[in-house]
């Protein structure tokens, strides 16, 4: 698991909903202490990245471009990448 959520505000193309659904899940994960996703867990994680992805894309759609573009490509593009 990560230590440090993916920066997706002023990606070019913008990020997806893909990215952000993973982003989303990348912190319910660390802050629920989950290694992996359960049987018993799956419920609680799914409503929890699905509000966490709502509210994300309500604020990247809110804030102002960035002057410049973050240093780091979403993990999904840099998987595209490898490919």
């Amino acid at each position: 698991m990560c230590r440090n959520i993916t920066p997706l505000r002023g990606l070019v193309p913008a990020a997806t909903v893909e990215e952000v659904e993973a982003a989303a899940l990348q912190y319910v994960r660390k802050v629920g202490s989950l290694s992996s996703v359960s049987s018993a867990n799956q419920e609680a994680v799914d409503l929890a990245v699905a509000r966490i992805a709502d509210a994300t894309l309500e604020l990247l759609a809110a804030l102002p471009d960035r002057r410049v573009p973050p240093k780091v490509d979403p993990p999904l593009r840099r998987l595209a990448v490898g490919r």
